[in-house]
């Protein structure tokens, strides 16, 4: 199975890299609510589920924001304000951990959410997708994740593979060159890999923010590596390429 995910869910309104995507079995659909748009792949329809799910996180997220309105606009990272939500507490974490705005890891947030509600009603294969945000589950098969850097020539030219995940993982792509999210730094391409989607976001907006030139690559890793629930890191920048920790990286 390859995915090949976007960078930031507006830079590619089209998602072309959904078409590139080929799931063996089970079912594939998308649902939106708002400016959420989800890709998911599972073993059958469960698109109420994923409805409800994502009306749920949304909804209690907004009201959070209504009455924490810096909330979504911190740049670095905020205390919880009672009552907090379990997802808003895991964003805070994830914050906290990386020295970014809780908002950098929302993206990664709904997809875990989802993906969580989905393993909860007892689907045993679960990919969601959020603009670049990956939550799967897929122990019966590897997963092949592309990796699109925008000008770079090495964009989908590698990809990262996820051996028979039998527990979650999050794998989270941001880039300074592509799309309009807001990064400090300019890498074509940023990928991380965590057991915990939310930080997993977190982390790459952080690392990304390091990378203004190739030479950046190898310090912005290193600082990336000592990030507690970190997995693998990747790092595109024109045709240099840095990869740390538990990545496999495949040619496409």
């Amino acid at each position: 199975m390859t995915l090949s995910p976007s960078l930031t869910p507006t830079a590619y309104s089209d998602r072309f890299y959904r078409n590139l995507s080929h799931p063996r079995g089970g079912v594939t659909f998308q649902v939106r609510e708002g400016e959420s748009d989800l890709w998911i792949h599972t073993d059958w329809n469960r698109e109420g589920t994923v409805r409800q799910a994502l009306q749920r996180v949304r909804s209690g997220l907004q009201a959070y924001i209504s009455r924490n309105p810096d909330f979504a606009s911190a740049l670095t990272p905020v205390p919880p304000a009672a009552p907090c939500p379990p997802f808003v507490n895991e964003m805070i974490r994830a914050a906290l951990l990386t020295g970014v705005g809780p908002m950098a890891a929302v993206a990664g947030m709904i997809a875990q959410y989802v993906g969580r509600a989905l393993l909860a009603e007892g689907a045993s294969t679960v990919l969601v997708e959020n603009g670049g945000d990956l939550f799967l589950v897929r122990p019966g098969d590897d997963s092949v994740i592309g990796l699109f850097a925008g000008e770079s020539p090495l964009s989908l030219r590698v990809g990262l593979r996820i051996k028979k995940a039998k527990r979650p993982y999050g794998v989270a792509t941001s880039s300074g060159t592509v799309g309009p999210s807001l990064s400090f730094g300019r890498a074509d391409a940023v990928s991380v890999i965590s057991h915990d989607a939310a930080l997993a976001d977190a982390a790459v907006t952080s690392i990304a923010n390091r990378i203004a030139e190739p030479g950046d690559l190898e310090p912005a890793l290193a600082w990336g590596a000592t990030l507690e629930g970190v997995e693998g890191i990747v790092a595109i920048m024109g045709g240099s390429l840095a990869a740390w920790g538990n990545v496999e990286l495949v040619k496409l």
